[in-house]
C-alpha cells in the first residue's frame, strides 16, 4: 500500500501544479477574468475533489494487483459509486460560496470513466513494475518511455479539463454574465489545454532527467 500511496501524492502534486499554473493563466483571459471570481473557488475545490478521485483510483488498483487485476467492466461501477460520495463532500463545501452548481452525470460519466480508465490501467502496470530494488521513478521509467508518459499526462490533463468544462457550465454566474456561459467554459477549456502541453512535457523531462530530484523518486 505504501506504494499506492506515494504514487497517490505524487499524482496529487501534479494536479496541484496543473490547477496553480491554470488559475495563473485564467487571471489574463477575457473574458474570463470577468467570471474568475465566481470560478476560481470553485476550481481550487474542484482539484482537491480531483486529487481523492484519483486516489481512489490508484489504491483500487494496488490492492487489485496484490491479487490478479479485475475486470475493468467489474471496477468501474464501484468506483463510479464511490466518486459520488466524493462528489457530495465537493458540493457541500461549494454551499458555503455565493455560488451554485449542479453536476450533469449524462455528460460528466463518460468523461470521468475514461480518465479513471487510463489511471487506472497505468498504476497497474506502474505498481507492478515498482519492488523493493526500483522506487516510483525506476518504475515509471521501466513502464513508460518519456514521450509515452508525456502523452499520458496530457491525456489526463484533457479529460480533466473536459470535466471541469461541464461543471463550469453549472456554476451560477451573474446576471449579466449568463448568456456568454458556454463561451466562458469553452475558454477555460482552452486555456486548461494550452496549459497542460507544455506541462505534461516539463513533468516527463524531468521525471526521465539522470540525477531528477527526489521528489520524482
Amino acid at each position: 500500500m505504501k506504494r499506492a500511496q506515494s504514487l497517490a501524492r505524487l499524482n496529487g502534486r501534479v494536479l496541484r501544479v496543473f490547477s496553480r499554473r491554470t488559475t495563473t493563466a485564467l487571471r489574463a483571459a477575457l473574458p474570463l477574468r470577468l467570471a474568475l471570481p465566481h470560478l476560481e473557488p470553485v476550481l481550487a475545490l474542484n482539484v482537491t475533489k480531483e486529487v481523492h478521485k484519483d486516489t481512489l483510483v490508484i489504491v483500487r488498483a494496488c490492492e487489485l494487483a496484490a491479487d490478479y487485476p479485475a475486470a475493468w467492466t467489474d471496477v468501474l461501477p464501484q468506483l463510479l459509486h464511490a466518486t459520488k460520495e466524493i462528489d457530495r463532500t465537493f458540493l457541500a463545501r461549494v454551499g458555503t460560496f455565493p455560488v451554485g452548481i449542479v453536476i450533469r452525470y449524462e455528460e460528466i460519466a463518460p468523461i470521468r470513466a475514461r480518465r479513471m480508465k487510463l489511471l487506472y490501467d497505468a498504476a497497474l502496470k506502474i505498481l507492478a513494475a515498482r519492488d523493493s530494488d526500483r522506487r516510483l521513478r525506476g518504475a515509471m521509467q521501466a513502464t513508460f518511455s518519456r514521450d509515452e508518459f508525456d502523452l499520458l499526462l496530457y491525456e489526463l490533463f484533457r479529460l480533466y479539463a473536459e470535466e471541469t468544462r461541464s461543471l463550469s457550465r453549472s456554476v451560477r454566474l451573474p446576471g449579466l454574465l449568463v448568456p456568454l456561459r458556454n463561451l466562458i467554459a469553452q475558454e477555460l477549456f482552452g486555456v486548461m489545454l494550452r496549459v497542460a502541453r507544455p506541462l505534461a512535457h516539463e513533468i516527463a523531462t524531468a521525471a526521465y532527467r539522470p540525477g531528477a530530484p527526489g521528489a520524482w523518486k
